[in-house]
C-alpha cells in the first residue's frame, strides 16, 4: 500500500491547480459516496487529483486516489483495500475509472455498508450504470455528471479571461450589456470559432492536428472498448455502430428515417435505435425529440446532433455548405447543459424548456420565421453584437455549467 501513496504523491506534484473546473464547487465531497460521471477525456481524473491536492496536500495519508488499472488490483480487490486504508486512518478513498475494475459496484456496496465513517468517490465512463449495475447503488451514490468546456471555461483555460457565469434569462433579457462587457476584452468571433474546433475537451496544447488524433483516439476506445465492456457490445458489432456515428457526423444534422438509415447499414430497425441510444450514452450523439416527454422517446429521435462540435472537425473537413451544422451542433450541445431541449418541426429550430424558441443561423439569418412568437430569438454566427432578438451564438456559451 506504500506504494499506492508513492504514486499519489508523484501524481499531485504534476497536477496544476491554477484553473479549476466549477464542478469542484458543486461536488459534496463530504457524502459517503458520489460519482464522478463523463465521457473520455473531460477531465475527471484531474479534478480528483486537484480535489485532493488542494484540500490535504502532497503527503496526507488520510486520503488516497487510485487508478482502478494500476497493477495493485491484478492482486489485490478494492476491499481489501478500503479495509487497510480504514485501519490505518484512512478517511476518504478515491476510484478513478472504476468501470475498469470487474465487479465494481458489489464492492462499493460492501464498502458502503462496513465502513460509514469512510467517504468514498468513484469515477467513470459516461456509460457507467449505477442504477443497474451488478448491485443496485442508487439509493446509496450521489452522482455528478462532468461535461466539456463551456466557451467561457475554454477562455479561462486557455485565455486566461475569467467571465462571470450568466442564466438564460440573462443572456436574453440582457444580451446588449453582456456582449459589450466581453467584446472590451477580446474578439469573441475569433475565439469562438477556435472553441467550436479545438475548444470542448481539456486537452488542447496549441497543435490542432494533434488535438484531433488525441480526440479521434479517445472516440475508437470508447466505441472499441467501453461499448463492449459496459453494454456488452459484440467487437463484431463495433464497425457497424463506427459506421452508424460516420453516417451521423457526414449527414449533419437531419429528420430521422430509421428504416431508410437501417437499409444502408445494413442492420435491424431495433439494432439502429439500441445504437443511436448507445451512442447517446457515450456523449457521441446528442438526440432530440419533438416532445422529450413523449413516449416517442422509446421508438425514435426526431432530428440527431453530434454531441459536440469538436467532434465534427475529425470527420469531415467543414465547408460554407454545412457551416450551419456546426452552429446547431454547438447550440444543442451548450443548452443541453442545464435545460430541456426539444426539436421545433413547425418554426424555429429549437424549443427551451417549453418557453424559448431558437433558431440559428449566419450573420444574414431573418427573423421573420419566428417574429410573431414570444420569447423567439435568432442566434447568429459570425456577430458580435446583440440587436433585439437576434444575439450572438457565441453567447450562450456564457451560460453558468452548474
Amino acid at each position: 500500500m506504500e506504494a499506492l501513496f508513492e504514486r499519489q504523491k508523484r501524481l499531485l506534484q504534476l497536477t496544476p491547480t491554477e484553473i479549476v473546473r466549477p464542478l469542484m464547487q458543486t461536488i459534496n465531497w463530504n457524502r459517503q459516496l458520489i460519482s464522478i460521471r463523463g465521457s473520455r477525456g473531460v477531465g475527471k481524473s484531474t479534478l480528483m487529483k486537484q480535489y485532493v491536492k488542494l484540500n490535504y496536500g502532497l503527503d496526507s495519508q488520510e486520503v488516497l486516489y487510485c487508478l482502478l488499472d494500476n497493477v495493485y488490483f491484478t492482486q489485490h480487490s478494492i476491499l481489501e483495500l478500503a479495509e487497510r486504508f480504514s485501519m490505518m486512518g484512512g478517511k476518504h478513498l478515491l476510484l478513478d475509472e472504476v468501470h475498469k475494475y470487474l465487479g465494481w459496484s458489489r464492492e462499493i456496496k460492501e464498502i458502503y455498508d462496513n465502513y460509514p465513517l469512510l467517504k468514498v468517490t468513484i469515477s467513470g465512463s459516461s456509460l457507467l450504470n449505477i442504477l443497474n449495475a451488478d448491485a443496485d447503488l442508487s439509493r446509496r451514490c450521489r452522482p455528478y455528471h462532468m461535461p466539456g468546456l463551456s466557451f467561457r471555461e475554454y477562455l479561462k483555460f486557455y485565455h486566461d479571461l475569467d467571465f462571470p457565469s450568466y442564466t438564460l434569462s440573462d443572456i436574453v433579457d440582457h444580451p446588449s450589456e453582456i456582449c459589450a462587457a466581453v467584446i472590451e476584452k477580446i474578439p469573441p468571433v475569433k475565439l469562438f470559432k477556435e472553441y467550436l474546433e479545438v475548444g470542448y475537451y481539456p486537452f488542447f496544447d496549441g497543435n490542432k492536428e494533434d488535438y484531433k488524433i488525441l480526440l479521434e483516439n479517445s472516440v475508437n476506445y470508447i466505441l472499441e472498448q467501453e461499448l463492449p465492456a459496459l453494454r456488452s457490445v459484440e467487437i463484431a458489432y463495433v464497425r457497424k455502430i463506427k459506421a452508424l456515428l460516420r453516417h451521423c457526423a457526414l449527414s449533419g444534422p437531419y429528420e430521422v428515417d430509421i428504416t431508410k438509415l437501417s437499409r444502408a447499414l445494413e442492420i435491424s430497425r431495433n439494432t439502429v435505435l439500441t445504437y443511436l441510444e448507445y451512442l447517446s450514452e457515450a456523449e457521441l450523439l446528442n438526440l432530440l425529440y419533438c416532445d422529450a416527454n413523449s413516449m416517442k422517446k422509446m421508438q425514435k429521435p426526431d432530428k440527431i446532433f453530434l454531441q459536440n462540435p469538436n467532434l465534427l472537425f475529425i470527420y469531415s473537413q467543414l465547408s460554407k455548405d454545412n457551416v450551419g451544422t456546426l452552429g446547431e451542433t454547438f447550440a444543442v450541445n451548450q443548452l443541453s447543459r442545464n435545460h430541456t431541449v426539444e426539436y421545433s418541426k413547425v418554426k424555429g429550430d429549437f424549443l427551451v424548456d417549453g418557453k424559448y424558441l431558437f433558431e440559428v443561423g449566419g450573420e444574414d439569418k431573418g427573423f421573420d420565421q419566428i417574429a410573431d412568437i414570444p420569447n423567439s430569438f435568432v442566434l447568429a454566427d459570425d456577430r458580435e453584437w446583440a440587436v433585439g432578438h437576434k444575439l450572438p451564438l457565441w453567447l450562450i456559451g456564457l451560460e453558468s455549467d452548474c
